[in-house]
């Protein structure tokens, strides 16, 4: 019974630190942080916020970023990231070059994108030279979570959407090893 009391009181000390500390300073997303990552043309959008997951299977914490950008292709060059549109490419036509020079109608919706870094090394998506980063266009969404979902036998990490509009649709991004593809998930039962 001693034995199991040492025990139980030494993994109570080694867990306090971790779970009194609470988000590290590193890892506050805000304008700054997503224009120093993305360009100035890029704001945060604080309501919906960010997600945190295993995005592309490598064990390292990524981060999806809701945010809004006038020109996502003005500084892909100069900041290192890929723009890509999965929603419209479901629907048969998704190069951004073109289909961000698409008129959103809905102007709550206009200019949302998701923004997606791959971590690297113990940092994580907060490091200073990322694995990669890219730009999610013309995605309806209202809120997004990163969730395990099942793909083709496998359980994988997404990006889970919940849509924008009065249907209640969901869908999800996820990782093929190539690029972001779209899959619709439904609608909420009610």
């Amino acid at each position: 019974m001693r034995k199991l009391s040492l025990l139980l009181a030494f993994s109570v000390a080694i867990l306090l630190p971790a779970f009194g500390q609470g988000q590290p300073a590193a890892s506050k997303i805000d304008n700054d942080f997503v224009q120093q990552q993305f360009g100035n043309q890029f704001t945060l959008v604080p309501e919906v916020g960010a997600a945190f997951g295993d995005l592309d299977g490598d064990g390292v914490e990524d981060v999806a970023i809701a945010a809004r950008c006038k020109n996502p292709m003005l500084d892909q060059a100069e900041h290192n990231y890929t723009v890509m549109d999965p929603y419209n490419e479901f629907f048969g036509y998704g190069d951004p070059r073109m289909t961000t020079t698409f008129s959103e109608g809905d102007p709550a919706r206009r200019g949302l994108v998701v923004l997606i870094i791959y971590g690297t090394g113990p940092n994580g998506w907060r490091s200073a030279t990322p694995k990669a980063k890219f730009v999610i266009v013309n995605l309806p969404y209202r809120t997004i979570s990163v969730r395990k979902i099942k793909m083709r036998k496998k359980t994988i990490e997404a990006v889970y959407v919940e849509e924008a509009g009065d249907i209640g649709e969901s869908s999800a991004l996820f990782f093929d090893g190539k690029k972001f593809r779209y899959v619709p998930m439904g609608g909420d039962m009610q």
